[in-house]
């Protein structure tokens, strides 16, 4: 069943409540629960008309109903159009080596993790320039751009959560741990194989106001 804009309500009410009482879960500490400003719908289609794409649907509700960033997951939920930079937040632009092109079709429909080619740790011991050179190239065919996502969240250290906008998995959030060279996969919830941005977002916020029932 699709979301409402009903859902969407109660998502803002229910920040409201996890805000004012105090909750604190992993992450809260920089976002403290509060969303930036929603967007128009003109500013929604601008992004979808320049990236020739359509986001999806319970995303889209989102921006328009409860914010274009802010509180969330982790550290919290990108705005539109940007990501983590450091300790601060930068807009990334389509084509910049990291974001690929939204409107070509994601390229995972199942876990990938392809390390082939590269170096072992033992022949850094035993030829160090070969070991960099392999390294080098390893590293340019792993670190691909991802085409057909965009980035909504960071775990730190590099890991991040991407929206689907594009392709067979459009509309699922995957994760990216290639920084710890686990590959990609798709986020999931119990009894859920794929999980949807409503889906994932209403979870991550069902256990905060978990949190608050049990306080009381």
């Amino acid at each position: 069943m699709k979301p409402s804009v009903d859902d969407f309500r109660e998502i803002v009410t229910d920040l409201q409540r996890v805000r004012e009482a105090g909750v604190r879960v992993f992450g809260s500490d920089s976002h403290r629960f509060k969303m930036k400003p929603v967007l128009s719908k003109s500013e929604v289609r601008a992004f979808e008309a320049k990236h020739k794409i359509m986001l999806p649907e319970d995303y889209r509700l989102f921006l328009l109903h409860v914010g274009r960033g802010g509180a969330g997951p982790a550290y919290g939920l990108f705005n539109l159009g940007e990501m983590d930079s450091y300790r601060e937040f930068s807009p990334w632009k389509e084509g910049d080596g990291f974001v690929g092109e939204l409107a070509a079709a994601f390229p995972h429909e199942k876990p990938w993790n392809d390390l082939s080619g590269r170096p072992s740790s033992e022949l850094a011991e035993t030829d160090e320039d070969e070991y960099f050179r392999l390294q080098e190239q390893f590293e340019r065919r792993y670190f691909q751009p991802t085409n057909g996502a965009i980035p909504i969240c960071h775990l730190g250290c590099a890991l991040r959560q991407w929206l689907v906008v594009s392709g067979k998995e459009a509309g699922h959030v995957w994760n990216d741990n290639t920084a710890d060279y686990t590959g990609f996969e798709p986020a999931s919830e119990v009894g859920l194989r794929r999980v949807t941005f409503f889906q994932w977002y209403r979870r991550w916020l069902d256990d905060a106001v978990a949190i608050l029932v049990r306080s009381a």
